[in-house]
């Protein structure tokens, strides 16, 4: 660049419109460059400052990056200044292990007894207290096919308690729990459950945990192994001691003073409210009437409750906090962040959104031979469209990643539409449009939209359970496989003579090697180990009588339809073939 060139100053991303005005330009001008370097983008659409830069530089203009805004900090902090805080657990495990179970006793509360199928059906987290100190408790999703919101679960928590049944031993959603605690680098601690149950057998359940990494304490590791039921109690004291005893070694702290910030655990739609968050604090302090952004989302908190249902004038750090005030739902696993004005938060908002939809020189990708036939091979998958409603974020995303995980390269679902809150006529308008089933969790229809989706044509199945709503995707998807053909040898002949052939049919003679030979029966013609031909034995001969058979060892005349040739020293091999359905 020459000394006289104009220098402009550009944001991270920015419109072509603003672009344009900024070097004086008209936008025709932007987009014709815009053009050439293979973006298309129109005047309003978003370009990042890379590829304003390449743009400007075309233009004969230098682009440098705007200085960067006041850091978002609502007061002067000092970041080293840090207090003990209550440590954060995540409990997670097999389905059937009694994670909700060993939750409830610990919190003791009858919150097991009313959720279908013992599955967990809402995230959330609850604190309890043991010898006057606080324990934060994560309530994740326990089936199997949850690992993504596990793996949320165990990166904001300091400890993993790994629930595993006494009866039942380590299965492969403990292994799958397992690896996502070691891979977040949090401490563990396994809970044996279900110690009162017939064929419980402790020592299995170590000796599998060691197979798998895991070495319990009292074998010389350094993972603690607690016994409990959460039926009868026994345990439960114990493992909170044992907790607390972790948690010290990790040393647990945080800072308090200042800005809030931490988690998003749980999202959802409430009638008269609007957004109900549960947020995780990790950092300071949170109040009534903060301004927060979370993901894309921002709001003034308007009402704060404890996990209980109190009102609260605070949370700080480890503390869960239900709120509202948002202006949109956040995903699940959201950062939050308390921010000082209005102002800075929809300006923070608005660049993350920016963010998600600019158009860059440097992103075009190139359609290579791979791409190509990978394209091929996805145009061989048979796909099942689905709709899928849930009640809340974190189940939502849930049932995506789960469903994604459904099928093999032959069929798997295909998601056209997915949302918060109960099945609606725009749900019933998608699923007819993509010609997809609705699969609702938790969720409910009104009489008007379910004759709506009558009149369509539409079926939607609710459920209470996740896994069956998983089982029952998993069966319509294994009804789209291609039937297993199994093929079962009869018998085998070899030729040794050829009286006449024609253009359909041989007549020959032979000696049954293996097997019974009846009419009616297909067959493959091998010559030399290999298969020339096939056909299908419409008559048999024994003593230049009609047979119903030939055992092995006896001669016979046969009359072969088919269209290829035999000769002598040919093999017939006799067989039948049925169909099984394939299960996924």
């Amino acid at each position: 660049m020459s000394e006289d060139t104009t220098k402009v100053e550009v944001a991270e991303v920015i419109s072509v419109g603003e672009f344009a005005e900024l070097l004086g330009k008209g936008p025709a001008a932007v987009v014709g460059e815009l053009m050439k370097n293979g973006v298309m983008a129109t005047i309003n659409e978003q370009i990042d400052f890379d590829t304003a830069q390449i743009i400007g530089a075309e233009l004969g203009f230098e682009v440098v990056p705007k200085p960067a805004g006041k850091e978002l900090r609502p007061n002067e902090i000092d970041e080293t200044k840090q207090v003990p805080r209550p440590p954060v657990i995540a409990v997670m495990g097999h389905v059937d292990h009694g994670k909700t179970s060993l939750l409830d006793a610990i919190r003791n509360a009858e919150v097991a007894a009313g959720e279908a199928g013992g599955i967990t059906q809402h995230i959330g987290a609850y604190q309890v207290t043991k010898n006057d100190r606080v324990i934060t408790f994560l309530d994740t999703p326990g089936h199997e096919a949850f690992s993504a919101l596990r793996e949320h679960g165990a990166k904001i928590a300091d400890i993993a308690i790994i629930v595993v049944a006494a009866d039942d031993g380590v299965k492969p959603q403990t292994r799958e729990a397992i690896d996502h605690a070691k891979q977040a680098g949090v401490a563990i601690v396994v809970a044996i459950n279900k110690i009162d149950k017939e064929g419980a057998d402790v020592n299995r359940v170590k000796q599998e945990l060691s197979e798998v990494g895991i070495l319990p304490d009292d074998w010389g590791g350094d993972v603690p192994c607690v016994e409990v039921s959460a039926k009868t109690g026994d345990g439960i004291t114990k493992l909170l001691e044992v907790v607390l005893l972790v948690a010290d070694i990790a040393e647990s702290v945080a800072r308090v003073d200042g800005f809030g910030r931490g988690v998003v655990i749980e999202s959802h739609l409430d009638t008269g409210k609007g957004p109900i968050v549960t947020l995780l604090v990790q950092e300071g302090i949170i109040k009534p009437g903060d301004w927060i952004i979370a993901g894309v989302s921002y709001g003034k908190i308007r009402t704060m409750e404890d996990f209980k249902g109190n009102k609260i004038k605070q949370a700080e750090p480890s503390m869960p906090a239900v709120v509202s005030g948002l202006k949109s739902l956040p995903e699940f696993g959201n950062w939050f962040e308390q921010v000082n004005t209005e102002k800075e938060a929809k300006d923070w908002v608005d660049r993350q959104s920016r963010k998600k939809t600019y158009k860059s020189v440097t992103s075009i990708k190139s359609v290579t031979a791979e791409d190509i036939a990978n394209a091929v091979v996805e145009g061989a998958v048979k796909e099942l469209p689905i709709v899928v409603k849930a009640d809340v974020q974190g189940s939502l995303e849930s049932l995506i990643s789960a469903l994604d995980q459904v099928g093999n390269d032959e069929v798997r679902v295909k998601i056209v539409a997915s949302g918060i809150g109960d099945i609606s006529e725009g749900d019933v308008q998608a699923a007819t449009a993509g010609k997809a089933i609705i699969l609702g969790f938790n969720v409910s229809i009104n009489a008007a939209v379910n004759q709506q989706a009558k009149r369509s044509g539409v079926e939607f199945q609710l459920y209470k359970v996740i896994y069956e709503l998983l089982d029952d995707t998993r069966e319509w998807l294994s009804s789209m496989l291609e039937p297993e053909i199994i093929e079962t040898e009869l018998a085998k002949l070899k030729i040794l003579g050829v009286f006449k052939t024609t253009k359909d049919k041989v007549i020959c003679g032979g000696k049954v090697l293996s097997g019974k030979v009846t009419p009616d029966t297909d067959l493959k013609i091998t010559r030399a180990g290999k298969v020339v031909g096939t056909g299908k034995l419409k008559s048999l001969q024994k003593d230049k009588q009609e047979s119903k058979e030939a055992m092995q060892n006896e001669e016979c005349g046969l009359e072969v339809a088919t269209n290829k040739a035999i000769e002598l020293g040919d093999e017939l091999v006799f067989y039948t073939t049925t169909s099984h359905a394939r299960k996924l």
